[in-house]
């Protein structure tokens, strides 16, 4: 099973196109500076852009229009 959820995630961004242009920019950012918004262990996933969208889900990003 996939975590998190998409239907939790599009309860949050309102499209699945938009939620995949948030999470692989945050993903990039992830490895271009190192930098991570939670504990390591904190994350689910090992790959950025699973970590992306648990940082989406857990409210760490803001979608700005």
């Amino acid at each position: 099973m996939i975590y998190p959820s998409i239907d939790t995630l599009l309860t949050i961004v309102d499209s699945k196109y938009k939620l995949v242009h948030v999470a692989a920019k945050r993903a990039k950012e992830m490895l271009a500076n190192n930098h991570r918004q939670m504990k390591e262990e904190d994350y689910k996933s090992k790959k950025e852009i699973g970590r992306s969208l648990e940082e989406l889900e857990k409210g760490l990003l803001k979608v700005v229009e």
